[in-house]
């Protein structure tokens, strides 16, 4: 199916999606829950005000993004890596700086 042009409100359940491409397409205020996303890809796409919450990020890429305001919280983060340094090493530097608790 094309949409081309149009300006509609989708409600799309137990559907199939796979392999479909949405170029230029205004989807602000959608809400996604059970999507399955694996091997997805976002190129020069605006996801300000983003809500993840109790998502599967593992393998995750983010390259040239703008993170200002980025706030991560009771997440896991083993494995991840903030250009080649472990998140969890420069946590761990961090409090040892401050003197907190590990």
């Amino acid at each position: 199916m094309k949409l081309h042009d149009v300006t509609e409100t989708l409600d799309a359940e137990n559907a199939n999606l796979s392999g479909s491409r949405f170029n230029n397409a205004n989807m602000s205020g959608c809400s996604f829950n059970q999507i399955e996303f694996s091997g997805a890809r976002f190129n020069d796409s605006n996801m300000t005000g983003w809500v993840i919450n109790d998502v599967n990020l593992s393998g995750a890429q983010i390259e040239n993004a703008n993170l200002s305001g980025l706030a991560i919280s009771e997440c896991r983060l083993t494995g991840a890596t903030i250009d080649g340094i472990p998140v969890e090493d420069l946590l761990a530097a961090y409090r040892a700086r401050e003197g907190g608790a590990t």
